[in-house]
């Protein structure tokens, strides 16, 4: 079930390559960054943060960076290859602490104090470099521009969806091989989205209840 999809690579600096189109059905920044891995429920779990350049675009594409903050990032990243390899290490170990977190919540339980603690430090380490910057428009905050800067707003967003009434609203989709998370705010949705896991475990019921019917 993979749901990345290739596109015309628009703001990188190789335009003779693609980019993955991520899907952001998640509801949250933190809940769409959990969902980065695919089926991963799984034994066949696919990777969709295969490489540094993959952060980045996740990042643009959420709007987390600008078009000119991606590009900057990209080509410190490839200047720097040891440290953005670093950086992506380091991705994959706070998404799986937002899912950690965010499953149990889903489920009724309490996520433990280890990654619990993990979020503080990445928000801990945000707020050190959290600063004020004047615009054209005014004044407004902004995160020191580090190769790791994507992760700050990740952390704050998973820590204002814990401290908010929006809580209880945090489902895993129903399907038992995908383990995406979603804010479902009508307390009605099973799905991480209906036009991936939605239609495939529709059409598996159907195909049940016509083999049942033979």
């Amino acid at each position: 079930m993979a749901r990345r999809h290739e596109g015309e690579q628009a703001g990188m600096t190789d335009t003779s390559t693609q980019e993955h189109i991520f899907e952001l059905s998640g509801g949250r920044l933190c809940l769409d960054f959990a969902n980065t891995l695919d089926n991963r429920l799984t034994g066949r779990a696919q990777e969709l943060l295969t490489s540094y350049a993959d952060l980045v675009s996740w990042s643009r594409q959420t709007g987390v960076v600008t078009e000119a903050a991606a590009q900057r990032l990209l080509q410190e990243g490839a200047r720097r290859p040891a440290a953005a390899a670093a950086v992506l290490k380091q991705a994959i170990t706070l998404r799986e602490t937002m899912y950690r977190i965010f499953s149990a919540v889903a489920a009724g339980r309490v996520p433990t104090a280890a990654d619990v603690d993990i979020l503080n430090q990445v928000l801990s380490k945000g707020r050190a470099l959290w600063q004020v910057a004047i615009t054209v428009e005014g004044f407004k905050w902004q995160w020191e521009e580090a190769l790791d800067r994507m992760l700050w707003p990740v952390a704050q967003s998973a820590a204002e969806l814990l401290t908010s009434t929006e809580l209880s609203a945090v489902r895993e989709c129903a399907a038992g091989d995908c383990g995406w998370l979603f804010l479902d705010k009508s307390h009605r949705r099973r799905w991480c989205s209906m036009k991936a896991c939605g239609n495939r475990m529709k059409a598996r019921r159907h195909y049940s209840r016509q083999k049942t019917e033979r």
